[in-house]
């Protein structure tokens, strides 16, 4: 792996939504020992990014974006309003982005999360298509902006739309716009692929992020996740990226409850960002 691979940790381990107080959490973050801190964006109208940047300076972290997608903001919707509303989210987004030097926006952006349906395939065809169109919109947006979008494919719980590196590769193809990329999530490839490596390489120099946890979502190296198949992958690529310890709090029950987390994963939300991160640099480090 790449000596200068960076590690980062999503603020939804310990808290959700983020807000602008949600700062205080980066001098733990840093302490840990990790380099960048992921913001979710729920809400852009709870964020300061003016505050936010000073503190991601003063404590010598950089972040990524990703962006949080339901049924208010799902672009394969057939209501136009909901495309626009999405549109408009996404544009305070790139804004976020670009104020604290973050170059692409995360997230499953193609459509709502946990829109997960047995439907006729000419209805499917036809949300694939809405998909293709409003998500090329969002490519222009951000070339507009200088920003990238990495389109994360979802486990089939989660999204019946795209579920992996197979489908997120034939969505880019159809899109065929040079600002969409991709982010894989261990997580979510547990469950949907055959082979961890062979994905990786199916995305190839489209992936730009990744974020991990565990098969069960907890902590790193706790699981069945294959996690040499997954260092071999990244090095065929020659992956540049950063790597993101994403998972959530039991504690927040709203979140909880979408992400269906009924129980702790660690000990304590800390303890699985430290053995996590400890983990990651023993596995791809080495």
């Amino acid at each position: 792996m790449p000596e200068n691979l960076k590690y980062g940790v999503s603020t939804w381990l310990w808290e959700s939504p983020f807000i602008t107080t949600s700062v205080s959490l980066f001098p733990m973050i840093k302490k840990m020992g990790f380099d960048i801190v992921e913001i979710p964006v729920e809400d852009p109208a709870l964020i300061n990014g003016e505050i936010v940047k000073k503190a991601l300076i003063a404590h010598g972290l950089k972040a990524t974006i990703c962006g949080v997608f339901g049924p208010t903001k799902d672009l394969t919707s057939n209501d136009v309003s909901i495309h626009e509303n999405c549109f408009r989210y996404v544009e305070q987004c790139f804004e976020l982005c670009n104020l604290l030097g973050v170059d692409f926006l995360a997230g499953p952006i193609y459509s709502a999360v946990g829109k997960a349906r047995m439907i006729p395939q000419d209805q499917r065809k036809v949300e694939w298509e809405l998909a293709v169109t409003n998500v090329r919109k969002v490519c222009e947006i951000g070339k507009a902006s200088g920003q990238y979008i990495a389109l994360e494919p979802l486990n089939r719980f989660e999204s019946d739309l795209v579920n992996t590196a197979a489908d997120v590769m034939r969505l880019i193809t159809d899109i065929n716009h040079e600002n969409a990329m991709v982010v894989l999530d261990g997580f979510h490839m547990t469950i949907e692929e055959k082979n961890i490596r062979q994905a990786i390489n199916r995305v190839g120099d489209k992936l730009i992020h990744i974020q991990v946890s565990e098969n069960h979502r907890g902590i790193p190296g706790t699981g069945l996740t294959p996690w040499n198949e997954f260092k071999l992958g990244l090095q065929d690529i020659d992956y540049k990226g950063a790597m993101v310890i994403e998972s959530f709090t039991p504690e927040i029950k709203e979140l909880a409850g979408a992400v269906c987390i009924w129980k702790h994963l660690a000990p304590s939300q800390d303890e699985f960002a430290l053995e996590g991160l400890r983990f990651l640099k023993k596995i791809f480090n080495s």
